[in-house]
């Protein structure tokens, strides 16, 4: 049938138009629709926050479960969560913690103390064995309970006295107490649905899967295609939903940084996770509103594994670690968006200065290597390197094998990882030399220096001192601030001597944010709170 031509010229004109109209980015949706898109590096191993060891899982999980407390991104100090308040003895030991009685599990169930003091006892329970239990450790009788040696968990500090108030018992007065209540192993998990899929302590089940997973917090798991795109969207029972500006979240697991890059300027993500180094210079000359270069609590490090030969003797380990040109890699790999050190314990822990040091001196490495009995490297086998298979991590590893190889002729090779499978083989000793980096918990040394004691669940270097130990513990039970940083001191010059590890640079994050985004702060602890930002032009 032939079209009369005025009808004719009618659609010829509604196509070009319509051919001619620009395509609305995702991001540009993502304003309209309130969904903000987010690049988070790393495929999560889990969303279990019992389980969770990862700053990328954190990242996720804060989405979708709350705890007694938040932290304010900017200050890192406590603020109410679940709790609405909490009463303190005057001996610093007992925390009364007033649940909202409007908190809900995105169910509909409330959520209780209960709640609370099972999964207490859950991520304390031998048998589950949670790598970061040891954050509950502050609390009487945890650390016995779950070591095995007390079997009644009655007898540990928690304490539900009805189903809105939940009481905490010390060891020990714990000046960053509400601080770790923040964290996510204090999260509450649902018992019926935890044990609807499997036994409170099986590690891996359905739970956290799309459709099952019960949270309390601002977002509800709706889909997570693994390695592609996890979807958070806004869970209208939340206690405080009527102010959570955003209709869901959209986390990508882009390990790449240069294609985190390339897909922020197509329109495809508001946040990325990082930004490639060569690329900072270029956007604080064309675009500097876009980028973002904020201080993070963190630590970059080589991690030795101390039980395998050579590097079970500490002259060994030693001369690798003064024979790293720090400056030299925070300035070509980094383009000076980080900070060299020395130490383990980074600025911003308070009132706390660490001591000198490693130093920086080939000479004095090559020397220690020589009394190891490796005179300019000769006996010493090749040792393999596992690193992260991200955008920066290889070129730290690259560079520190130029270094070792001419400086102490030793002979390293570098083997890539993505991050599930190289934090287990770091967590199993399962590596001779890796690159690990630490992000704080909280804004006090303890984070760092607390992390080293043996058997520590996170402490992957397979060392362990009882001097150490001892002045980790006196710290911990010391009241005087002074006297209890004077102890920490005392530890990580130990620890440095020892080297256990090499620090190589404290954080900092560099990233590319899109100007529609509103009330994010810089973050020294890198975690944020969704429910606190908004999408607008």
């Amino acid at each position: 049938m032939r079209l009369r031509p005025l009808f004719a010229l009618l659609v010829l004109s509604a196509l070009l138009t319509a051919s001619c109209t620009k395509r609305e980015t995702p991001v540009e949706e993502g304003i309209r629709t309130h969904t903000l898109l987010i690049g988070n590096a790393n495929e999560p191993a889990t969303l279990d926050p019992n389980l969770i060891d990862a700053y990328t899982d954190m990242n996720v999980a804060v989405a979708l479960f709350e705890g007694l407390t938040v932290l304010d991104e900017k200050t890192s100090a406590a603020l109410p969560g679940v709790a609405e308040r909490w009463d303190l003895s005057p001996d610093g030991l007992v925390y009364t913690f007033h649940l909202r009685p409007t908190a809900q599990w995105s169910n509909g169930d409330p959520v209780t103390a209960e709640d609370f003091a099972y999964s207490f006892r859950r991520i304390l329970t031998p048998d589950f064995a949670s790598v970061y239990s040891y954050m509950l450790w502050p609390i009487r009788n945890a650390e016995a309970f779950n070591s095995g040696k007390l079997k009644d968990f009655s007898s540990v500090g928690v304490t539900v006295l009805d189903a809105h108030t939940l009481r905490i018992t010390l060891v020990r007065p714990t000046p960053y107490l509400l601080a770790l209540a923040a964290h996510n192993t204090w999260m509450p998990v649902p018992r019926a649905t935890v044990e609807k899929y499997g036994r409170m302590t099986d590690r891996a089940t359905a739970w956290t899967r799309p459709g099952n997973l019960v949270g309390n917090g601002p977002f509800i798991l709706t889909e997570w295609q693994p390695n592609s795109r996890i979807v958070v969207t806004k869970n209208p029972r939340y206690w405080d939903a009527a102010h959570n500006r955003l209709e869901r979240v959209i986390f990508f697991p882009t390990e790449q940084s240069d294609t985190e890059e390339r897909n922020f300027r197509a329109g495809q993500v508001h946040l990325t996770y990082s930004v490639p180094s060569s690329k900072i210079p270029v956007y604080q000359q064309s675009s500097p509103g876009q980028l973002r270069l904020d201080p993070l609590l963190s630590l970059l490090y080589v991690n030795f594994n101390s039980t395998r030969p050579p590097l079970n003797n500490p002259k060994v380990r030693r001369a690798l670690a003064q024979a790293i040109d720090r400056a030299a890699i925070c300035r070509s790999i980094y383009n000076d968006s980080r900070l060299p050190t020395q130490t383990l314990t980074p600025p911003g822990c308070g009132d706390y200065t660490p001591p000198t040091g490693i130093p920086f001196d080939f000479a004095a490495a090559r020397a220690l290597l020589a009394e190891a009995g490796y005179p300019g490297g000769r006996g010493l086998p090749s040792l393999p390197f596992q690193v992260l298979n991200d955008e920066k991590t290889p070129k730290v590893a690259e560079a520190l094998q130029a270094m070792w190889q001419k400086e102490l002729g030793v002979h390293i090779t570098i083997e890539p990882y993505e991050q599930k499978t190289q934090l287990q083989n770091q967590q199993s000793l399962n590596f001779t030399l890796g690159i690990q980096g630490w992000t704080a918990d909280i804004p006090d040394p303890i984070t760092f220096l607390g992390t080293f004691t043996t058997g520590n669940g996170n402490n992957w270097t397979g060392w362990g001192s009882k001097d150490y130990d001892t002045l980790i513990e006196q710290a911990g039970q010391t009241a005087d601030p002074a006297a209890r940083l004077a102890l920490l001191k005392r530890a990580e010059t130990l620890l440095l001597n020892e080297a256990p590890l090499a620090p190589i640079m404290v954080g900092g994050r560099s990233y590319l944010i899109h100007p529609a985004v509103k009330n994010w702060q810089s973050a020294p602890l890198g975690i944020h709170r969704y429910q606190v930002i908004e999408l607008r032009n």
